[in-house]
């Protein structure tokens, strides 16, 4: 028993410090991203190549007053950041970052000790949490007593509407073709190749669905070119304006750890996850789960930078071409893709 409330803890404890130095890394990564694109320097004053200047900025954040403006609905004022940080990290811990794999801990057999939880149904948790994170833009928007607090809440509430259902219906062509809720087997369904060459990836059969996917990901992560629901050129800052020092700092922590966990899903669903194309990892113990959580990482980390890639190089949509992208373009194009599947498996029956 002690155990195992032992080992809760290190998953728990290795879970948070993932996150707390993924965060900041990709503030940096996004700012000499930015620069990079931009013809331009970034951060290069605190730290060699202003890698200290994220660290800066939490004490900063920190440090700085927690001003309430007059007005505000206190209670839920405060309540929402918390809300968009505990259902981002609820969404994390869900994701495996490695090959299921007997390891030996301190002489003690640990079983997935690199999975935490094992959920059977891991991608509808993942999806049902990650839909109650809308919650707390919308109650931040509210409760601000700011109109355009308030627009930004209500246009976050009917961009994830929108945006979910083309999102879960291009899902279910993988949980068809895998047979399973369940991560691990996603992934292990992604091993061998098509016709002799081809990675057995579910982006090639199911290119549509793929895009499909990714695009709705932009949009419910908010990201350019779908930041709608916090557009500076008329929003001022959308639904945390009237935010500032701990309470602006969870937004925005919120927002890359749902970056994070959309490119760990882009991973798992679509390219393999932890599998390498055309390479066997017979590795078992932890050589095996090391070098799977290496090839996880690495693609999760070009799934991130596609985010800074696309932010810094489109423009942002108007509003009624996010709709009409989202109800008239990515929901037929999610179906199409899923009677594609169907009608691929039903081929494959008779």
């Amino acid at each position: 028993m002690w155990a195992d409330v032992i080992l809760i803890g290190v998953k728990l404890a290795v879970g948070l410090t993932v996150l707390l130095t993924t965060v900041p890394i990709m503030v940096w990564v996004e700012r000499r991203g930015s620069a990079l694109i931009q013809d331009r320097l970034g951060p290069n004053r605190v730290g060699p190549l202003g890698l200290l200047q994220p660290v800066v900025d939490v004490v900063k954040l920190l440090t700085k007053e927690n001003l309430r403006p007059g007005g505000v609905r206190a209670f839920f004022f405060t309540l929402s950041p918390i809300i968009a940080v505990a259902i981002a990290l609820s969404t994390f811990i869900a994701i495996p970052v490695a090959r299921d794999t007997e390891l030996s801990f301190f002489g003690y057999e640990v079983d997935g000790f690199l999975v935490a939880p094992d959920l059977n149904i891991g991608i509808l948790y993942i999806f049902a949490m990650a839909s109650l994170g809308v919650y707390s833009l919308v109650l931040a928007g509210w409760s601000s007593d700011n109109k355009f607090a308030l627009f930004g809440g209500l246009r976050a509430s009917a961009q994830t509407i929108s945006y979910e259902l083309a999102m879960t219906i291009a899902v279910v062509g993988v949980l068809m073709s895998a047979g399973s809720l369940h991560l691990q087997q996603i992934v292990d369904a992604q091993t061998g190749v098509w016709l002799g060459f081809l990675p057995r990836w579910n982006v090639f059969p199911q290119f549509l669905g793929a895009i499909t996917f990714l695009v709705a990901v932009f949009a419910e992560t908010h990201r350019l070119p779908f930041d709608l629901p916090e557009a500076e050129a008329e929003l001022v800052a959308g639904h945390h304006t009237e935010y500032s020092s701990m309470g602006f700092a969870a937004f925005y922590m919120s927002e890359y750890i749902h970056m994070t966990v959309a490119s760990a899903l882009v991973t798992i669903l679509f390219f393999g996850g932890w599998n390498l194309p055309w390479i066997d990892m017979p590795l078992g113990g932890w050589p095996g789960a090391l070098l799977s959580m290496a090839v996880f990482a690495v693609k999760v980390m070009f799934c991130m930078w596609c985010f800074v890639w696309v932010r810094w190089s489109l423009p942002r949509f108007r509003y009624d071409q996010l709709m009409v992208l989202g109800w008239k373009v990515m929901i037929p194009l999610a179906v199409l893709n899923f009677l594609w599947v169907g009608a691929g498996m039903a081929l494959e029956y008779f």
